[in-house]
């Protein structure tokens, strides 16, 4: 196995093994014992430690109060936990197939029990479509251990994200070692969909995060995005100035 540290649990669901690993600063969630599906510091239970997940909160940076948030995957719960500690009064929807999952990360990654976090297990695709609650942002980063998975690059499963977001609401994407063609035709279904309404950009992991927006990108000067940016890296302790300026390129000053 790839991952180093010390495997404190192992459990097998109808859909195969999950694992725990720890070590000295480190607990790690896994599905096969070689690749991250989470990673958390052991002394920032709260934080996002996997560079791509910080980027995807680059879509709060157009968002004036975010209230309710969805995520597609629990996976260890990062996402949903750095949300719900740098926003007291946000509501988080967390969307996991596995009920296995879900109980793994409240039993070693500290996921909070609280009247803000509503855990849905379901079909990704299946709870987004018959869903009746409006997001001000969705993050879908579905992967299987082929690659990306084929139902997020369906039109239908975008037009659901789509309708599931409030009137400024923004869809995440992320995008990581997709084949090329898969990628083209996820690139050209969201142009279709959103009218072009786009922003993206590349992390050093390699990792592309897509911004796509129901409605018209906000009209937002680079110096008032960057004191946004510098706000919420304070409060989510993430390099939001980084990915500000990544994004400033691509809008009118």
């Amino acid at each position: 196995m790839d991952i180093r540290g010390t495997c404190i649990s192992s459990t097998v669901d109808e859909h195969g093994p999950i694992y725990v690993y720890q070590t000295r600063t480190s607990r790690i969630l896994s599905f096969d014992g070689q690749i991250y599906q989470s990673c958390m510091k052991l002394n920032d239970i709260n934080g996002l430690n996997l560079g791509y997940t910080q980027a995807m909160m680059a879509g709060l940076l157009f968002i004036p109060m975010v209230k309710t948030a969805t995520i597609m995957g629990l996976g260890a719960g990062s996402m949903a936990k750095n949300l719900l500690s740098s926003f007291s009064e946000l509501n988080v929807h967390a969307i996991e197939y596995r009920e296995a999952v879900a109980q793994t990360a409240k039993e070693h990654f500290h996921l909070p029990d609280t009247d803000r976090l509503f855990i849905h297990i379901d079909d990704a695709v299946n709870y987004i479509k018959h869903t009746d609650i409006k997001s001000d942002i969705i993050f879908s980063d579905l992967y299987n251990s082929e690659g990306m998975e084929p139902k997020q690059v369906q039109l239908s499963y975008l037009r659901d994200c789509k309708n599931a977001l409030n009137k400024h609401g923004v869809l995440v994407l992320n995008i990581w070692h997709t084949a090329p063609e898969l990628q083209e035709e996820l690139d050209e279904l969201l142009a279709l969909e959103f009218k072009n309404r786009l922003l993206s950009f590349k992390v050093k992991s390699g990792n592309r995060i897509v911004l796509a927006f129901k409605n018209d990108i906000p009209t937002i000067k680079t110096e008032a995005l960057l004191t946004k940016a510098k706000l919420l890296q304070e409060k989510m302790n993430i390099p939001m100035e980084c990915y500000a300026n990544l994004l400033s390129d691509s809008l009118s000053t």
